[in-house]
Parts: C-alpha cells; sequence; structure tokens
C-alpha cells in the first residue's frame, strides 16, 4: 500500500497564526536591499527582550517549483524584527523554534506592502524622543543603563538624549518648528538652567554657532582645567555643593564649575591649609596664603644656607647611593622590564637620597623666628610654597657704630658729635685747605704712627686705581670673576652695593607693573627657582663671596653671571621711551643671539591678545597662520565672535605678534644669500636694517 504524502495546510489571508522562528525565511522581494545596521538590530532585540513583538510580521506562504507550499513562510513586513529574533537565539535567549507571531497575506504584492511600510511612515520627531526618555527616567525611576537595555542603545547616549529632553520647552518648539537646529539645541543642553537657555537664547545675534551658544551659557563658570579647580578637585568641589556642568556632546576636558565664588573659597581654604602645616611643621613666624602671587609686596628674601650633615645622614646618604649604583648596573642591561619589587626598591632609594639631599641647605633659626612664607596658587594647579619673606618691622637692627673717644658717631659715612655737628679729622686753614697738606714745621715733632693724611691717600688709591684698571684689562678672566662679583652682591645680598669695588650697578625692571600676572607664570617660576638655586649657595657673609666665586670653576661662574646679567635684561616698549630705540634694536639681537622662542611662553588667547586688538588685525593674524580661506570663515563675525573663533584656529599653529617673533640668527644657514633690496626685505628684517642705519659711529 503506497502513503500519499500529506501537504501542509496553509492558513487563510488575513488570519493571525504563531510561526517557528525557523520556518520564517526573508522575502526575495523585500524593498529594502540595504541591510539592517548592527546597531538596528541590537536595538530591536533588546526591545523584544524587554517588551515582546509589539507589531506583528507579515508573511505569506513559502511555495515550490509546483507551486505547492513548502511549510517555510516569506518574511514581507518585519524581516528587521526577525533578525533580531535570531540574534536573542543565538545568544540562547530563545528557542530556534520559538513561535513567531505573524498575520498571512495572499493578497497584496509583497514588494508593494514592504515598500509601503518604510514609505508612508513618519518617524518620530527627535524632539518628542528626548522628552518622552525624560518622562521614563523621572515618572518611572529609570536609570540611564536600565533604559539603554530596554530600547538597545549604550548608557551614554541614553544621557544625552536625557539632556536634550531637559532643555527649555521654549527652545524645545522652537527645534520643532525648524528655527534651531540639532547641533545648536544639544549646545543649550550643557546647562539644565531653563532661564540662563532662555536668557542666551534671545541674546544671540544672527551668529547662532554652536560654540556661541556654550560660550555664553559657561561665560560666569570656570573650566575644569582651571589651576584652581586642578587644585580643589570635582570630588571635593561637589561635596561642598558645588556643580559641575558637563557638556555630553562634545569633549569638554573635564567640564564647567558653576560656581566661581565657591571654587575661590575651597581653593583659598587648601592653600591655608598647606600653609598652617608648614608653620607648624617648620615654625615660620608667618605664613600667607594666596592664589595670585601677592605683587609688589615690598619683602626682602633670604635663602637657606649650605650645612653640615649629620654623621648618621651622611652614612645613610653613602648606602643608599651605594645600593642605588649597585643595582643600576645589575639591571643597565637587562632586556626586560623591571620586577616590581626591583622598581619600588629604585624609587625607595631615590626618595632616601632625595630627602638626605634636602638637608644640605637649611634657615637659620633666627631667620625662620622672623621671616614668613606664601603660599599661592601655581599654574599647574600645584601650591607653590616660597620661604624666607622679611617684613620690615622684622628686620634684624642694624649694628651701631662704635662711639669714639670724643663722644662722636659715624652717620651715613659723616661722624658727627653728641651735638649733630659734622666732626672732621683735619683742621683746615683760612682757605680751606687741610692743615695736613701743609708740610711740618717741625718734622722731628711727629709723631710715630700718625696716619696719612687723606688728601695723600686718596692721591695714592688714584693710582693704585688706574694700575688696576689696567691690569684688569688684561686679565678676561678674572674680569669675569670681579664683574660676577659686583653683580651678586647687589643680587643676593641687603647692602651689597659697598661689597663691591667695581661702579657696576644692576637694576631690573619690575614686569608684574606692565603685565598682569606675568609673576603666575610658568616662566617666572623657572626663573624664580633658578634663582632660588643660587641664592642657597651663597656664603652668608657678603664678605665671603669673593672667594666663594674664585673657587667656582669656570663654567659655573659664567653661569652665575649669565643669571646676574639675564635679570637686568629690559625689553618693555612703552610710547614715551622713545630714547630707547637703540636699546630695544639691541634687545632684537639679544633675542636671535639667544635663539630666543616666544612659542615656548606665549600663546595668542582673547586675554593674551586677540580680545585687545582691532577685528582688522585679528584677521591679519589668522590669514597669516592659516591662509585666507581660514580668515574668510570668521570675517563676518561680531569681535567678542571672532576673538574666540580666532584663539581656536590659532591654537596650536605658533603664531607670534611680530614684536614678539625673534630673527633668524645668521648661523642657521649654510650659506648667507645676497641681501635682497631694502623694497623686498620682510617687515622684521627692514626694521633691524634701519636700526642698523640709525647707530651712532664710533669717531676714529
Amino acid at each position: 500500500m503506497t502513503t500519499k504524502t500529506q501537504t501542509p495546510t496553509v492558513p487563510e489571508h488575513g488570519e493571525t497564526v504563531f510561526i517557528p522562528l525557523t520556518k520564517l525565511k526573508r522575502h526575495p522581494q523585500n524593498a529594502r536591499k540595504t541591510p539592517h545596521s548592527e546597531a538596528s538590530i541590537e536595538a530591536k532585540a533588546a526591545s523584544i527582550a524587554a517588551k515582546g513583538i509589539l507589531q506583528n510580521l507579515v508573511v505569506e506562504p513559502e511555495l515550490d517549483a509546483e507551486g505547492e507550499p513548502t511549510g517555510c513562510y516569506l518574511v514581507s513586513v518585519g524581516e528587521g524584527r526577525r533578525l533580531a529574533q535570531l540574534l536573542r537565539a543565538k545568544r540562547k535567549e530563545i528557542k530556534r523554534t520559538e513561535p513567531i507571531r505573524c498575520v498571512i497575506d495572499t493578497a497584496n504584492d509583497p514588494a508593494e506592502i514592504s515598500l509601503d511600510e518604510n514609505v508612508t511612515r513618519e518617524d518620530l520627531h527627535p524632539a518628542d524622543q528626548f522628552e518622552r526618555f525624560r518622562e521614563l527616567a523621572e515618572m518611572r525611576g529609570w536609570g540611564a543603563e536600565e533604559i539603554a537595555a530596554r530600547f538597545g542603545v549604550t548608557a551614554h547616549v541614553v544621557k544625552q538624549r536625557l539632556r536634550l529632553g531637559a532643555v527649555s520647552p521654549k527652545l524645545m518648539q522652537v527645534y520643532r518648528d525648524g528655527d534651531l537646529t540639532l547641533d545648536q539645541l544639544m549646545a543649550f543642553a550643557i546647562t539644565e538652567d531653563h532661564a540662563r537657555q532662555e536668557q542666551v537664547y534671545e541674546h544671540l545675534s544672527y551668529n547662532r554657532e554652536p560654540w556661541i551658544i556654550r560660550r555664553d551659557l559657561t561665560a560666569s563658570n570656570v573650566a575644569a582645567t582651571d589651576r584652581r579647580a586642578i587644585l580643589v578637585g570635582a570630588e571635593a568641589y561637589s561635596e561642598a555643593g558645588g556643580t559641575i556642568i558637563r557638556d555630553l556632546f562634545t569633549e569638554d576636558r573635564g567640564g564647567f564649575y558653576e560656581d566661581a565664588a565657591l571654587l575661590d573659597r575651597l581653593a583659598l581654604d587648601k592653600l591655608e591649609g598647606i600653609a598652617a602645616q608648614v608653620q607648624e611643621a617648620e615654625g615660620w613666624k608667618w605664613v600667607s596664603a594666596h592664589i595670585d602671587w601677592p605683587h609688589a609686596h615690598g619683602l626682602r628674601r633670604s635663602y637657606p644656607q649650605p650645612v653640615e650633615l649629620s654623621e648618621e645622614d651622611e652614612t645613610a646618604y653613602d648606602a643608599a647611593q651605594e645600593e642605588l649604583e649597585r643595582l643600576s648596573a645589575e639591571w643597565e642591561d637587562a632586556d626586560v622590564d623591571l620586577p616590581p619589587e626591583v622598581d619600588q626598591r629604585f624609587a625607595e632609594l631615590e626618595a632616601e637620597i632625595e630627602r638626605i639631599d634636602g638637608k644640605r641647605h637649611a634657615y637659620e633659626a633666627d631667620e625662620i623666628a622672623r621671616g614668613g612664607v606664601f603660599v599661592v596658587l601655581n599654574h599647574d594647579g600645584e601650591a607653590r610654597i616660597e620661604r624666607g619673606f622679611i617684613r620690615p618691622e622684622d628686620e634684624a637692627p642694624e649694628p651701631e657704630e662704635p662711639e669714639a673717644e670724643d663722644g662722636s658717631t659715624v652717620i651715613d659715612g659723616v661722624r658727627v658729635n653728641g651735638d649733630g655737628e659734622i666732626v672732621d679729622g683735619d683742621e683746615h686753614d683760612c682757605d680751606g685747605h687741610p692743615v695736613s697738606d701743609h708740610g711740618p714745621e717741625d718734622e722731628d715733632a711727629e709723631e710715630d704712627g700718625k696716619p696719612l693724611s687723606d688728601a695723600l691717600v686718596r692721591d695714592l688709591t688714584a693710582h693704585r686705581t688706574l694700575a688696576l684698571r689696567l691690569a684688569l684689562g688684561e686679565q678676561p678672566d678674572m674680569a669675569l670673576i670681579a664683574v660676577t662679583h659686583a653683580l651678586a652682591a647687589q643680587t643676593f645680598y641687603r647692602g651689597g652695593g659697598d661689597a663691591h669695588c667695581l661702579e657696576i650697578r644692576p637694576t631690573s625692571s619690575y614686569l608684574a607693573s606692565h603685565a598682569d600676572g606675568i609673576e603666575d607664570t610658568a616662566a617666572a617660576k623657572a626663573l624664580e627657582d633658578r634663582h632660588a638655586g643660587w641664592a642657597a649657595d651663597m656664603p652668608r657673609d657678603v664678605a665671603e663671596l669673593w672667594g666663594f666665586i674664585a673657587g667656582l670653576d669656570h663654567a659655573s661662574v659664567m653661569a652665575l653671571f649669565a643669571h646676574c646679567a639675564s635679570l637686568t635684561v629690559n625689553a618693555v616698549k612703552q610710547p614715551w621711551e622713545t630714547h630707547k630705540r637703540h636699546a630695544l634694536a639691541t634687545a632684537d639681537r639679544l633675542a636671535t643671539a639667544v635663539a630666543l622662542d616666544m612659542t615656548a611662553h606665549w600663546t595668542p588667547t582673547v586675554r593674551a591678545y586677540l580680545g585687545r586688538v582691532t577685528k582688522a588685525q585679528i584677521l591679519a593674524a589668522v590669514r597669516d597662520a592659516l591662509g585666507d580661506e581660514a580668515a574668510d570663515q570668521i570675517a563676518d563675525r561680531k569681535k567678542p565672535e571672532m576673538a574666540e573663533a580666532a584663539e581656536q584656529l590659532l591654537a596650536g599653529t605658533g603664531w607670534l605678534p611680530p614684536v614678539l617673533r625673534t630673527g633668524r640668527p645668521a648661523w642657521l644657514a649654510d650659506e648667507r644669500q645676497e641681501a635682497p633690496a631694502t623694497g623686498d626685505m620682510p617687515e622684521a628684517e627692514s626694521a633691524e636694517a634701519t636700526e642698523d642705519e640709525a647707530f651712532p659711529v664710533a669717531a676714529e
């Protein structure tokens, strides 16, 4: 008896049936030829896992070549949902035979209904999406992670949508109406303060660039890269009740601290705490904390002096140095990374050597008892501790001149008697000449050992001075020591102006009076550290300074000389100092000689330059650095907006205004090219040539 194969029963059109996932196939006439993205399938899978399939699949029976049903079904509408379920089956979330609710459609053209589903539908407006996400968070208490899991997106995307949903309803409606772009809406979302958002929107000009909106919204805030924010830290600021505004749509480098006054107070509190610790540990008479360096404090400063280490410290230092050298030799040729315990030992030894080295210089107890410490906020957000400042009222009294037998004393180099009358050691004749200039009437009556007359001493020492000038001019090495001694005596010692015999007077212009905040820069700190390093090596008594300098090797003498000379440089240009044109030209030559690179010390920011020049000068700077196209991009903006944009454009370009540029040293060129005509010379070179001509020529 022959068994007849039973033809599968085909459901009728419009019937809803549950079909195993393994029986569903992609319809070859599906209008979508571009595959679904992985993100789209992930989102659908997450949604189905949380809520089930909300919309039925539309299918038709698959027929074989003879027109008979195969038992499988082709998906005309809902291919993305089918792929999402296959993904869930692959992840073992469901079985591959999971029944899927489908609607049978044998009447419509599958290509047409597939196209219809994608063409006639209208996506949810982004504004509606943002607000619905916000409602889920507020009404159901779901966090970003849970919402992300239910909709198959990342938590960061959810946070972005929640933030957009928190934008002022007024601005959200403007966005719905098409008068704000999504980028502009994202810029407004940097803060959740609706009143502030609306205020900035109302005052926007025709230029509504997102960066302008962000700038205006954070104008009163402090960037996380600010030194105050670095010192305080986000955690301490938040614990004190401060709010940090984060931009979820751009790289905000840590956000913006909303309460500048709170940040200032926290920064000062931390500096005062550090100052109190220094005072308690070291015993200074006073400490003073400041966010900015206290300009023109007018206090004399002392520095630590070399001291002998104790025998215990010397022994510990030698042992640490010896072990460090042994370990270095042992691991010098190792091709592998150091084992953790060896690396840690290196760090311990280096720390021990540094600790003991720190004891080689110390302040005298008397200076600590009379002196104080400034604790200020450094440019990098670290506390800067500057010790050894002496207030005028705490200065040690000057030793009084001993009183002579006749009751007279010396005041400012002049001897006066008890009544304040000037006392001269020589008697004078009627013509006003010292009596000592006359020959004695009776030479035999002269007392033995009587000092030479002042006039004779002046005569003799004048000849000695002439001889010294001649001799010193023939010994350059000794001249270097003498000049260095004269400079160092006046640079490092109180009252050091009388401790040298060269009539050289170094002066140092106070730069803080010309450029606000200059003492808080990295360059100022580096100069102060160099000065403190030399000061710590100087002998306590200026009388010992000559021996100290004479005992230095040549390189050290040159370094000290260079430091003292550097403090006298003055290249500040002021409009009324027309007589300084030769000095300023020399400053240009000095900059060239030392290959000065101002890009290491200065950048063109709004505060430093761009906000203080005209629009034409801003455009000229951008054009000079980046070309005409970049300048044209910002040419139609108002000055504040133009300056902000120019700062961003010029960042990292190394552009400098002409007054800060350094001429190219001749020695850098392989061959000197023929000098161009003056009309063809660059501005800087032409100016230099003009100054050359202006210099007076010495008479022959």
